[in-house]
């Protein structure tokens, strides 16, 4: 019985590895009028404000990553001195969320009065499951006018296996290439 309700718990949370992307982006913009971006300071910003997620490693990631993905989207770091058309900045976001799982055994099979059927107890068993979420949100503000005029986000289950400095990298630079896949809108 554990076993099955062990299998269902783990069915859901693969279910949930998938990364859930979303973008939101102001129509009325002339996206092919930015061609330069800087630094939006804190540039990086962590919630919770946690020293386990919040570290310049993780922010030197991060900052590599944008820097990569802008540049193949054409957008360049603004020269010294000069304004920007876009200023970035990027959330790490880490939720604790739970979940009830419920598992039914035993009951009948098929339909009272009809041949075949086999009735029993049935019993149904709930859990809790605790998991964390991870969010890498990435915001691009307009730098005349502060405005936000493209957002996206990330969304994934984290897992509890510890990553090594190279997998962290790899899944922060896949992430941000998921986010700004669509990046200029059309």
């Amino acid at each position: 019985m554990r076993a099955r309700l062990l299998l269902s718990a783990l069915v859901l949370v693969s279910a949930c590895q998938s990364v859930s992307i979303d973008r939101d982006y102001d129509p009325t913009r002339d996206f092919a009028a930015y061609r330069s971006w800087s630094w939006q300071e804190p540039a990086v910003q962590f919630r919770p404000d946690d020293p386990r997620l919040d570290s310049d490693l993780t922010r030197q990631r991060i900052r590599q990553a944008v820097t990569e993905q802008l540049d193949q989207r054409g957008l360049r770091p603004a020269p010294n001195g000069t304004q920007a058309d876009l200023k970035v900045q990027v959330w790490l976001i880490v939720d604790q969320r739970e979940e009830q799982v419920s598992t039914q055994y035993g009951g009948g099979w098929g339909a009272p009065g009809w041949p075949g059927y086999w009735g029993g107890p049935g019993l149904i068993e709930t859990r809790n499951l605790s998991y964390r979420v991870g969010t890498l949100q990435l915001d691009l503000l307009d730098a005349r006018d502060g405005k936000l005029v493209w957002r996206g986000s990330a969304e994934q289950v984290q897992s509890e296996r510890p990553q090594t400095p190279d997998e962290r990298s790899a899944l922060i630079r896949k992430t941000l290439a998921r986010v700004l896949e669509h990046y200029p809108p059309r």
